[in-house]
Formats: C-alpha cells, structure tokens, sequence
C-alpha cells in the first residue's frame, strides 16, 4: 500500500507522521486491496477559530475512491476522529465482500453435495396417478372396489359430494370416514 502525507499550510513533525502512519496501518486488518492511502492535512481558520482538516482519500482495487474529511481543533483528534469513520466504510465493505463470497462458496459446495448424493442413492420417484374420483359411488360399490383391490383403503366421493375413505381394519370388518 502506497502512503502520500501532505501537509498544507503546516509543516508535519515526525510525531504527526508517525501517528499518520500507525493509523493508516491500522487500516490493513480489513484484507481488502488497498491499493494508495492519500493524507492531506492543513490549517484551517474560520471565523477567527484555528482548526485542523484532515483529508483521506483511500484507493481500493475495483472499487471507488472512499474520501473521508474530517474538521477539530486538535490535529491529533482530527487524524483519529477519520481513521475511525474510514474503519467504518471498511468493515461495511468487508462484510459485503465477504457475504458474498460465503454464500457463493456454500452454494457451490451445496451442488457438490447433491451431484455426490445422486451418485450414491436412488432418488424416490413420485408418479402422479389420476384417481377415479369424478364418478359418485354408492359405500356399497366403493366396498366391492375395495374387496377386489389388495389395497388397504379406498377413497371416493359419495352421492352427496363429500370425499370419503373406506378401509380395511385389523379384525377384518371395514371403517368409513
């Protein structure tokens, strides 16, 4: 990472650089590409008040310039008052990256997953069957279906519309719902 210290209107001291250059290395834990760090700090008078500016603008690969300034009385509280705010925009930028390469990855490794499961097992096939059930039927006629099926229970709809399940019991007597 490239590092400009400017100062306009006021020369830098070693202090102040050095307390620049911390700061701004403090900035790497976020593991982005931060390609140049530009400082630019001078003095500033308004209203016949003296102050300190401190200009960052930070670079980062495919990404846009971040530019944070930031105005106080005391030079040194100006410096961390923007390293902080810079912090801040890094770690939303961190997270974003991040997130999205956490899903990509458990997205991927979910198809590998279900392409390794195809390989092993038999996946159960439904197949849809159409059910005789446009016809009314009698309980009696719906009995005689049942006897002459080895199925368990038969579902139909009665003369009256409503659905109904008839089924064989254990004591071979049948039950209707």
């Amino acid at each position: 990472m490239n590092l400009s210290l400017t100062g306009r209107q006021l020369d830098l001291t070693d202090a102040m650089k050095t307390h620049i250059t911390s700061a701004v290395e403090s900035l790497k834990k976020f593991n982005l590409d931060i390609i140049s760090t530009r400082v630019v700090v001078s003095s500033d008078e308004k209203n016949g008040k003296k102050g300190s500016l401190v200009e960052f603008a930070i670079n980062l690969a495919h990404k846009n310039t971040i530019v944070i300034k930031q105005r106080d009385k005391d030079l040194y509280a100006a410096v961390d008052l923007a390293v902080e705010r810079a912090k801040k925009v890094l770690r939303r930028h961190h997270d974003k990256v991040t997130d999205r390469q956490a899903t990509k990855i458990s997205d991927e490794l979910i198809q590998a997953e279900i392409s390794e499961s195809d390989d092993n097992y038999e996946v159960d096939e439904i197949v849809p069957m159409e059910l005789d059930l446009y016809k009314p039927l009698n309980i009696e006629e719906a009995l005689e279906i049942l006897k002459q099926s080895k199925q368990q229970f038969f579902i139909f709809n009665d003369m009256d519309g409503k659905t109904r399940v008839i089924y064989k019991r254990k004591d071979n007597k049948y039950g209707l719902y």
